[in-house]
């Protein structure tokens, strides 16, 4: 391994990377720290690498490794997530200003709901045990095989399965129950809300149904449907879409309101 080669593997997974943990972080700031630390140990280890794994395994050992370090001292979110950050957002007019400022100005200010599909995931994915929610966004959403998955989280093939079925039936519960995009019982209408906010001449109904998820979910197929949600995470990239701003800057809020909620609960 030759400081070249390292540098060419690191730029190319650089926004998958970023990508993978800005999700399981929350924060652009943590992210980003994370991947300039993943590429310094990287380099200072350089000498230790084998082959035995690829390259891109090796730099996401590393950076999950970081990120689990970040996160062990930080409780997990309760699946109610999305109900908590909404009621903050409407008593906080600075927000809705900063939002809609960007959605009429930046040309990564779009609102699309499929965008919000992958951003209330991000969300209510870190209501899971730690390691259910790294097995599922390594192999879900950035096609790591379960023993590559194993390598980088340093356990057994057995048990990376058991975090992946665990953690899908949970996800695939908390979404039956609360998403009316699948559900017509579901508790949370953003999809919906948000487009008439940011859309408002836009037909919601006629926009959501262009979205494969929203036109299968009347057949009841609850794999399928995470499947599909899944789809829509792996294509999009949180920081270069066309709602990456607008995104980041709601999700930016929910991890501020969602530390001090916990705070608050553990006193």
């Amino acid at each position: 391994m030759t400081q070249q080669l390292l540098n060419q593997e690191f730029e190319g997974i650089l926004g998958q990377l970023k990508s993978y943990l800005v999700r399981i972080t929350a924060s652009v700031a943590d992210a980003e720290d994370i991947a300039q630390e993943t590429y310094l140990k990287a380099a200072e280890k350089i000498s230790t690498f084998r082959g035995e794994s690829s390259l891109k395994t090796w730099l996401f050992t590393i950076a999950s490794n970081l990120a689990k370090d970040n996160l062990r001292a930080k409780k997990r979110w309760p699946e109610s997530v999305s109900d908590i950050t909404k009621a903050a957002a409407l008593a906080n007019k600075q927000f809705i200003q900063e939002s809609i400022h960007i959605r009429n100005t930046s040309p990564n200010g779009q609102f699309e709901a499929k965008e919000h599909i992958a951003f209330c995931f991000t969300c209510i994915s870190k209501s899971l045990p730690l390691e259910q929610q790294l097995c599922l966004f390594l192999k879900e959403v950035y096609g790591f095989k379960v023993n590559e998955i194993a390598a980088i989280l340093d356990t057994t093939e057995a048990m990376v399965k058991y975090y992946l079925h665990t953690g899908r039936s949970k996800m695939i519960t908390v979404f039956d129950g609360r998403c009316a995009l699948i559900n017509k019982q579901g508790v949370c209408h953003q999809c919906s809300e948000l487009n008439g906010l940011y859309n408002p001449k836009q037909n919601t109904q006629e926009e959501l149904m262009k979205i494969e998820l929203v036109r299968e979910a009347e057949k009841g197929d609850k794999e399928h449907l995470f499947d599909l949600r899944m789809e829509i995470l792996k294509g999009i990239d949180p920081f270069t879409s066309k709602a990456s701003e607008l995104q980041l800057h709601h999700l930016e809020h929910n991890r501020q309101v969602m530390e001090k909620y916990l705070e608050e609960k553990a006193v």
